[in-house]
């Protein structure tokens, strides 16, 4: 099998227009719809947040219209918020039942990075694909046709993984601590868990992805080696 291909050059401009996109309607629209709405007009948190779920529809519109194709990391946001939506309605709303709910949030995501391993291609695919390209055509069929390499696929597979069981693991501590420790004690550390376990994950993605990188670069220059090595001796 071939060498994998270098990424193609980045477009700066193509880069910080789909960046914008992301985050702006991804992340800050349903965290303003959902304050405004609920601060401010009353909405309850399921309706707020459905309200809010309408922000990454229309990224994933103008992903299509502008890239024609989907906008996975918008999808998964939209479905992020709508279990969010749904936990919301479940049980009583005491402060420790929404801490709790919280925790279900994250152990869902967790289960859904999980579910994703016996799709075609895991989540930690499309997540990649979202933040190592620019989001241009070139770019865009360098990542995809970089699955045909078996260490690609096992390194996406064995982030999906990590990601997935991290985060189940840190929703079942937090819903332990939750009814073990007072109420006040796990509003602060319930974010402080959330936000450590996102850094942690995030930090122990890119160290393992350069690691798996490294590797396959020194496998190839070894075979490369080998193959040079094989056709002297052949013409010796």
């Amino acid at each position: 099998m071939s060498a994998p291909a270098k990424p193609p050059a980045r477009s700066g401009a193509s880069s910080a227009i789909g960046w914008i996109l992301t985050i702006g309607l991804n992340v800050v629209a349903p965290i303003l719809t959902y304050n405004v709405l609920t601060e401010d007009h009353g909405w309850s948190e399921f309706t707020a947040l459905l309200a809010g779920s309408a922000w990454p529809v229309l990224d994933s519109a103008i992903m299509v219209a502008w890239r024609r194709k989907i906008d996975e990391f918008a999808v998964v946001t939209l479905v992020f918020l709508v279990i969010t939506a749904l936990v919301s309605l479940i049980g009583a709303h005491t402060a420790r039942a929404l801490l709790v709910k919280d925790s279900g949030v994250t152990g869902l995501f967790g289960l859904l990075c999980l579910a994703t391993l016996l799709a075609p291609r895991p989540l930690m695919f499309y997540f990649g694909r979202k933040f190592a390209t620019d989001g241009t055509p070139a770019s865009t069929a360098w990542w995809n046709g970089m699955w045909q390499y078996e260490g690609f696929r096992s390194t996406m597979r064995t982030m999906t993984l990590v990601w997935g069981v991290a985060y189940v693991a840190e929703a079942l501590v937090r819903i332990a601590l939750a009814y073990a420790l007072p109420t006040k004690t796990m509003v602060t550390l319930s974010p402080l868990m959330i936000y450590g376990v996102l850094g942690a994950l995030g930090v122990w993605t890119a160290w393992f992805g350069k690691r798996r990188a490294a590797e396959g670069a020194r496998r190839q220059a070894e075979a490369e080696a080998q193959a040079e090595a094989e056709a002297a001796a052949a013409t010796a």
